[in-house]
């Protein structure tokens, strides 16, 4: 009976706890909404804007410069070099990166890259077609496949060498003749009356030189030092990935991404070529033990090994005697971009959210699709007014993907960390139970994690669902006062988790992007 009971319960609660926060927030989103739109009129007002309007140069070299060309900037420069557009890409260094993250594409990514017509970036790459994810804690697994009944056999997510995977696509967007990539470190954005007109770099050979566009989109990176003209940068900096390669290594559920909630924080791994697999130890704070010193050989042989799959242990072990062990901040950075005429920012230059979830790219890309289709109906980037009206409408039209795969990354992190408090250590139990039900209960989630259904309101109710389906736990059969106590707490510490990331993300455009007005929104390409 309590069983039967258990959906009709879950729905009105969650019904109850939107209620509550809707009133509850209303009054400061406002309030936030106010104190936005006072800043960027303060901004406005500071680079001098003319007369209300943006006003661009008809002295250009190009249509758009792209600062930076890694997955978004490569991307985004064949897919406006596909549209016709003329396009300078400058990027600091066009050797083959070596990076351990950005490995890992999701389904939904992958269909955006298909969109873009860059499927073939993932060929000749010794790229791996993955399918799900595997998740364990405390000796137990459960499998949790993507939900990819309804598309294409070849759809799925794929694993690779980040560095071949760029590479490809700087190779396919200088193929096009109106893209040129050059390499070169830009040094600042050129601006006149408040319009951003292009930049001034150095070459390869140390000249300095200026490029002019009516339009130029700032893609460097994590590291980017010229966000701050462009965003009110807020970076947090929760954890650090210990990465490392396991060679001839099988993972226990083969085409998996494997996720080991362990202590103090979850373990990735997954296959990036037919003999590799990357493994990444998230460790919490800013601070990581010292590799020169021996410490982190120590730290990763004694606490993290027992925590492994039995069949990686002695792989995990070889690769860390092997000493190839780096590490990466992991950052997360809400958007939050300044109204600026005649630039934009993309990629992780703009936007970040922590990497566990793998959706860095799938934001990326999908955030390429967004802005392609704005620009296609504007053949002359040179009419400035309009321009600055369809980048504006850029931000509010990306949210709802965006701010859903953001918010998953940040909330999932916090309850796949162990923690000393009980309900912390019941919604992380909660979370591990809820998934390994199958069904709804899995295939929900993982649509979101993957991409392939990015909906705000569903990650809300399943997040919550997670919650009072712990609570459930608690009180069935027979509640006591301290499991009363500790189910209180865990819906306390749901709320503390998911609501502050979303207020973060913005609320208003995240769940209601029909607010942006109709003469925002670009007319269908035929």
């Amino acid at each position: 009976m309590a069983d039967q009971c258990m959906p009709g319960w879950i729905l009105a609660t969650l019904f109850g706890l939107s209620v509550i926060y809707y009133l509850v927030t209303k009054k400061k989103e406002q309030r936030a909404s106010k104190d936005l739109l006072e800043a960027r009129s303060e901004y406005v007002n500071s680079i001098a804007t003319t007369s209300g309007e943006c006003r661009s140069s008809n002295v250009s070299d190009v249509d758009v410069i792209i600062v930076g060309a890694g997955v978004a900037g490569a991307a985004l420069a064949h897919t406006l070099g596909k549209d016709g557009r003329q396009v300078h890409v400058i990027e600091r260094d066009l050797t083959e990166p070596d990076r351990i993250v950005g490995e890992l594409l999701q389904p939904g990514g992958y269909l955006k890259l298909i969109e873009l017509g860059l499927e073939d970036c993932v060929e000749k790459i010794d790229a791996q077609r993955v399918f799900g994810y595997a998740l364990f804690k405390d000796g137990k697994h459960t499998r949790l496949s993507y939900p990819l009944e309804k598309f294409h056999s070849d759809v799925a997510g794929r694993s690779f060498h980040n560095g071949r995977f760029i590479q490809r696509m700087r190779d396919k967007a200088a193929s096009l003749p109106n893209v040129q990539l050059e390499q070169g470190t830009v040094i600042s954005l050129l601006e006149d009356k408040g319009t951003f007109r292009g930049v001034q770099y150095k070459t390869k050979d140390g000249q300095e030189l200026k490029a002019f566009a009516p339009l130029t989109i700032v893609c460097d990176g994590c590291f980017s030092n010229l966000r701050r003209s462009l965003c009110n940068p807020k970076v947090d900096v929760p954890s650090c990935f210990v990465g490392m390669v396991l060679e001839n290594c099988q993972l226990p559920c083969a085409n998996h991404g494997h996720v080991i909630l362990g202590d103090p924080s979850p373990i990735l791994m997954y296959p990036i070529s037919s003999t590799e697999v990357r493994c990444l130890v998230d460790v919490p704070g800013q601070k990581v033990p010292s590799i020169s010193s021996g410490e982190m050989a120590k730290y990763l042989k004694t606490v993290v090994a027992p925590q492994l799959p039995p069949e990686v242990y002695d792989a995990f072990l070889a690769a860390v005697d092997k000493g190839n062990i780096r590490t990466m901040p992991n950052r997360s950075m809400p958007a939050a971009p300044y109204p600026t005429p005649g630039a934009l920012l993309m990629g992780d230059a703009f936007n970040m959210r922590h990497p566990l979830t793998g959706g860095g790219m799938t934001v990326a890309l999908s955030d390429i699709v967004v802005l392609r289709n704005l620009l296609r109906p504007l053949r002359n980037l040179n009419d400035a007014p309009t321009l600055c009206k369809y980048l504006e409408s850029f931000y509010t039209l990306r949210k709802p993907v965006a701010s859903t795969i953001n918010t998953l990354a940040g909330a999932l992190y916090k309850v796949f960390c162990a923690s000393p408090d009980q309900a912390m250590k019941e919604m992380r139990q909660a979370c591990f139970d809820y998934l390994s039900l199958g069904g709804v209960f899995s295939a929900g989630p993982v649509s979101l994690l993957s991409g392939l259904n990015p909906r705000p309101l569903s990650l809300v109710a399943h997040f919550f669902a997670v919650a009072i389906y712990g609570v459930g736990r608690l009180l069935l059969p027979f509640p006591s006062p301290k499991r009363i106590w500790i189910g209180a707490r865990l819906i306390s510490g749901a709320s503390g988790i998911i609501f502050p990331i979303i207020r973060a993300e913005g609320v208003r455009q995240m769940f209601f992007p029909a607010t942006v007005p109709a003469y925002y929104r670009a007319p269908p390409v035929k």
